[in-house]
């Protein structure tokens, strides 16, 4: 297995690469929509419903395939002999801050499901400030990947 792992790697490492590029995409832009929604929409009206349409869409049509895509890929990197070093600091900061990640992830579904059922309570700038919590991960796991600090 390990020498099949490494004889895709590149083409493995291509398509993490591009999921996790249209992963953070919809992890970045459905708490802004959640902004809006939260601030400009009215409950139960027609543009509450094109909100909650866009909102479903972003998270099942691109947000968790490429979640799965991420996590598909980034496991057989993992599995990849050589590419992982687990006697090294950076890969378990990267692995907590994945785990982060798709905690996060899961938070937007939720909330999502919240503005569904009529039953959002939290406010524009809460979303705000959620939003960085990727932001700040993702520095975080490009750091330890680029630069492997320890």
């Amino acid at each position: 297995m390990g020498d099949f792992l490494a004889s895709v790697y590149p083409w493995t490492k291509s398509l993490h690469v591009i999921s996790i590029i249209a992963w953070m995409a919809g992890i970045f832009y459905l708490p802004r929509l959640f902004v809006r929604h939260v601030e400009s929409v009215e409950q139960r009206s027609e543009t509450d419903l094109l909100f909650q349409d866009m909102e479903r869409k972003l998270l099942k049509m691109i947000m968790n395939p490429a979640f799965i895509s991420s996590w598909v890929f980034g496991l057989m990197l993992v599995f990849t002999p050589g590419v992982v070093d687990w006697s090294s600091g950076w890969s378990w900061v990267k692995a907590a801050c994945v785990l982060g990640m798709t905690w996060f992830h899961h938070w937007c579904g939720w909330r999502r499901k919240d503005f569904v059922e009529g039953r959002n309570t939290r406010s524009g700038r809460h979303y705000r400030m959620m939003n960085e919590v990727p932001t700040l991960l993702m520095i975080v796991i490009v750091i330890m990947i680029i630069a492997r600090p320890f």
